[in-house]
């Protein structure tokens, strides 16, 4: 770590939704900021995805610091709005036109561009209340509109850290075009990301861009036992349940597997909109005494999971840089996953994971049944995948990159 931080930094962070369980690395580089000189002031839309006995100790304490915007009510926000009114009315209009001009000629988006100006009034007071001069937001999704739309009305400057994949599929829908141009830099969390705002924004925008990757503390994540001839044989899968995950194409390559007669356990960690048809999927194909739904499982016990663990599976469609595969990895657990987006930045096909394409749920078979027969090529794997995460995905050495990106992008006055 650097020497002794002389000018500390006060910034505002808005999420969608804080703490939530998906998103454990966002707590984790807040809390990592702060012995750095950077402090994090909250934000959050919606309420934590769990109730707060439901919730880790330093979930507790973040969510009791936090500002939810939905939680302020009706007469907060009308005492907003009219605030943002009475300071500004020129800048009220032409921010509430511009959010209207941002819906087009949708009728349903412009349904949702009232409600997010609204919400944007009331971040505007938080933030003058909290004497806060820039706003980042996690995710160019719709929180990063409210954060937009608050930034400008407030007087202050705007970053975002674009993650995809899912802004990347609708770049109209979710206005990147227009948080591009709004934002002061942006933080990409891999060179996939940066591209996909290089398609969408003119070269001379290109140097807002910063590279900040994500990452997991090793030491939190330290390697697990290992097992030559385990039996059953552990396979894991950490994420939500949805489709984006390719969840169903991994059942049927453990169907596979079950027709070759090999002894397994599929662990499904985390829940979702998919879990029903899975159960039956797993059914249909008779192996649903091999596969196990564990439900959603906070941070503090998904170590438990990762230490039984043989070898990890994640089948996505689409993602970002999962950091289920760096925990798993930083624990020496062999990962197979696909060759997509921006997993190739984190996994070198054969030097620290297996690659495979996605939807062939036969050469995902493949994969796990090599890693089930060899020993020795899960336990090279497994060391080098946590050597991999040591070099460029350790979490406190890239939160000082992101503390430094900030502190260079913000310079705060002397």
């Amino acid at each position: 770590m650097s020497g002794p931080i002389a000018q500390p930094l006060r910034l505002g962070y808005l999420v969608s939704r804080y703490p939530g369980i998906s998103h454990t690395f966002i707590l984790r580089e807040v809390l990592l900021l702060a012995p750095l000189g950077i402090t994090v002031v909250p934000a959050s839309i919606n309420e934590p995805d769990r109730p707060s006995s439901g919730l880790t100790a330093e979930e507790r304490a973040e969510a009791a610091r936090t500002f939810y915007v939905k939680r302020a009510g009706i007469p907060a926000a009308v005492a907003a709005t009219a605030g943002c009114l009475v300071r500004r009315p020129g800048l009220f209009f032409s921010t509430l036109f511009h959010a209207l001009r941002l819906a087009g000629a949708d009728l349903r988006k412009l349904g949702y561009q009232l409600p997010y100006f609204v919400e944007a009034c009331l971040l505007t007071a938080w933030l003058r209340r909290e004497r806060l001069t820039h706003l980042h937001v996690h995710f160019a999704t719709p929180a990063s509109m409210v954060g937009m739309l608050a930034a400008r009305l407030a007087g202050a400057t705007l970053s975002i850290t674009v993650h995809g994949p899912d802004e990347f599929y609708d770049a109209p829908g979710y206005r990147l075009a227009e948080k591009i141009a709004a934002c002061q830099f942006l933080c990409c969390i891999g060179t996939y990301a940066r591209s996909q705002l290089m398609k969408l924004s003119p070269p001379e925008h290109w140097d807002r861009f910063e590279v900040a990757p994500l990452g997991v503390d090793p030491a939190q994540f330290p390697p697990r036992p290992f097992h030559d001839n385990p039996a059953p044989f552990q396979i894991l899968c950490v994420g939500r349940l949805v489709s984006a995950k390719g969840q169903h194409i991994l059942i049927q390559a453990a169907a596979r597997l079950a027709d070759q007669g090999r002894c397994f356990v599929l662990n499904f960690v985390g829940d979702g909109p998919d879990r029903a048809s899975l159960e039956a999927k797993a059914a249909r194909l008779g192996i649903a005494r091999q596969v196990h739904f564990a439900g959603s499982v906070n941070q503090d016990r998904i170590r438990e999971f990762y230490q039984r663990a043989d070898v990890f599976a994640l089948a996505s469609f689409a993602e970002g840089v999962p950091v289920v595969l760096m925990e798993a990895m930083s624990m020496e657990v062999p990962c197979v996953t696909t060759w997509i987006t921006g997993i190739p930045e984190l996994i070198r096909n054969g030097v620290d994971g297996l690659l495979v394409s996605a939807s062939d749920d036969i050469a995902l078979a493949a994969a796990l049944a090599a890693l089930q027969d060899d020993p020795e090529l899960r336990r090279r794997l497994g060391a080098a995948g946590r050597a991999r995460v040591i070099d460029q995905y350790n979490l406190p050495h890239n939160v000082e990159r992101l503390a430094a990106i900030f502190r260079r992008r913000l310079d705060p006055p002397k």
